[in-house]
């Protein structure tokens, strides 16, 4: 992507300040957030650049979106706002479909009342439900998620689908393995940090540690979404993850050992079917070879992903004095 003027949602967040970080080499960016799952940290050091600017919004407020429209004209469209906490569906199962099911919508709106023609979308491996088939393509169905959180991407999807149809919108779809690295703030690395902060002798593992899943690195994830959704001429859908998958146990280490903390104890809790929690899918793995075939592959295998990420965001969290 290369002079545009972008507007990504969730710009504060996750993968949305490393992706204005990635836009910033070449392009305009106007980014906007609600502040509902971290603060300005994250892009702190990009509101000196000329190119950027950002704007305290919601998605799901129609009035936030309204002043949008007078911000003058958007070549693209990247979606990463969302409610980030899947476990927490199963006790509030509104803020899913709020948030990640209408403020979807009302970005999609924006995109038709502004005649954006294309947009990015963030999805999660989570559409499927426990795929019988893994790794799982993009093309296995039907989809079942288990959780609210799976369930209203999947119900983003079909919005992104049917608005591409309606109105000419070029969707790309991206189903996310779990992405990992700098200025994460949620996820087991950052559960496992703050579990560590309060006592360094014991590490609870939601589970039996056995759960593996495929992790990528939040910077393979910029690189392929911008990467896939240059070379896609039409409204379609990428899974983006890797060719390996990393325990839940082997995640513990990795943290415990970059804690320089030989000595903790490991305790596994009981819970259904060894999961992590209600809504949780054990094994994970999506299939990424129809990105391969576009000439995307990450560069870092799951465990590497896992170790950088757990480097990274120690040295952050130790410069911001939170561990």
């Amino acid at each position: 992507m290369k002079g545009k003027r972008v507007l990504v949602t969730g710009g504060a967040g996750f993968i949305g300040s490393n992706m204005c970080n990635k836009l910033l080499e070449e392009n305009e960016v106007l980014a906007i957030d609600n502040f509902m799952n971290v603060d300005d940290r994250y892009i702190k050091d990009l509101l000196g650049n000329e190119n950027f600017s950002f704007r305290k919004a919601d998605i799901t407020v129609d009035s936030d979106m309204e002043k949008l429209e007078n911000e003058g004209q958007f070549d693209a469209v990247i979606h990463l706002a969302a409610n980030s906490d899947v476990r927490g569906g199963s006790v509030d199962t509104h803020i899913d479909l709020n948030v990640n099911v209408q403020g979807t919508y009302n970005v999609l709106e924006f995109c038709r009342k502004t005649d954006i023609g294309e947009i990015m979308f963030a999805s999660s491996s989570t559409v499927t439900g426990e795929a019988a088939i893994i790794p799982t393509p993009e093309s296995y169905g039907p989809p079942a998620p288990i959780s609210t959180y799976g369930a209203s991407k999947l119900a983003g999807e079909g919005f992104i689908s049917a608005y591409s149809h309606y109105y000419g919108i070029r969707g790309t779809t991206f189903r996310f393995a779990n992405i990992v690295g700098r200025n994460s703030t949620h996820g087991v690395i950052f559960d496992f940090l703050m579990k560590l902060k309060k006592d360094p002798r014991r590490l609870e593992i939601l589970g039996d540690g056995t759960q593996r899943k495929s992790y990528l690195h939040v910077d393979d994830c910029v690189a392929g979404m911008l990467h896939l959704h240059k070379v896609s001429s039409r409204t379609d859908v990428f899974n983006l993850g890797n060719s390996e998958t990393t325990s839940v146990m082997d995640i513990a280490r990795f943290v415990v050992d970059g804690l320089g903390l030989p000595d903790v104890k490991l305790e596994t809790t009981v819970t259904e079917g060894g999961r992590g929690w209600r809504g949780d899918v054990k094994y994970a793995q999506l299939s990424t070879e129809k990105a391969e075939k576009a000439g995307w592959k990450s560069t870092m295998s799951s465990d590497k992903s896992v170790e950088r990420a757990v480097k990274e965001m120690i040295s952050q969290l130790r410069e911001q004095s939170v561990i």
